[in-house]
């Protein structure tokens, strides 16, 4: 009779538990919402745009495209034909609540070259030239104020326009993770097109 009231208590006993975690289980739980922002900046090549925000903590993607021209859905022919008014530019994806948008501009500032108004490095032309489209009035303003304060470093007045989003079209498929796929030839193209020299006299060494 005792081993039976036992059982009888350890059933009713693992019972009771069982309705307490279906219970538990059954509760919504509340989960903090993630965030996530748009930033999109022209910065010659879109090809060594990429590789800086890929490493950078709190970016979710990158998407290498065309934006500020007329024409929906351009090739990279017709962009390159200097035809469409679009411009190559680097579309990045992120968590506000890990990296801000004013880590974004610095490091989109670091790697371009602010004072050419026609093209970037060896590139030249309208769709290689530099710009900041901004999602918001908060990111108007801040990239006004990160524009200054480079124009103060430099000395010089800054060539890269601050623009309204537009439309952004993926590039092709190969363009993008170009520095993956093909390290070679994207290591070949960015020494001869003179970008880390340029960088480097501008910026001084990466440290």
């Amino acid at each position: 009779m005792r081993i039976n009231l036992l059982r009888f208590v350890a059933a009713l006993v693992g019972l009771l538990l069982g309705v307490a975690l279906v219970a538990t289980a059954a509760e919504p739980t509340t989960q903090s919402k993630i965030t996530i922002a748009t930033a999109v900046f022209a910065g010659g090549c879109f090809w060594c745009m990429e590789p800086p925000y890929d490493v950078l903590p709190g970016v979710v993607a990158t998407t290498s495209g065309f934006t500020g021209g007329q024409k929906a859905n351009p090739s990279y022919k017709e962009v390159s034909g200097g035809n469409t008014g679009h411009v190559e530019a680097v579309q990045i994806v992120y968590d506000p609540a890990k990296v801000s948008y004013e880590k974004l501009l610095e490091v989109f500032w670091r790697n371009v070259d602010p004072l050419d108004g026609g093209g970037q490095f060896c590139d030249r032309g309208h769709e290689y030239t530099t710009a900041i489209f901004y999602q918001s009035e908060e990111q108007k303003k801040l990239a006004e104020q990160s524009k200054g304060s480079i124009e103060k470093q430099l000395g010089r007045p800054v060539a890269t326009v601050i623009r309204p989003a537009a439309p952004f079209y993926a590039a092709e498929d190969y363009h993008q993770d170009y520095y993956l796929k093909n390290p070679v030839r994207y290591k070949y193209y960015r020494y001869s097109c003179g970008r880390d020299q340029r960088l480097e006299k501008l910026w001084g060494k990466k440290s």
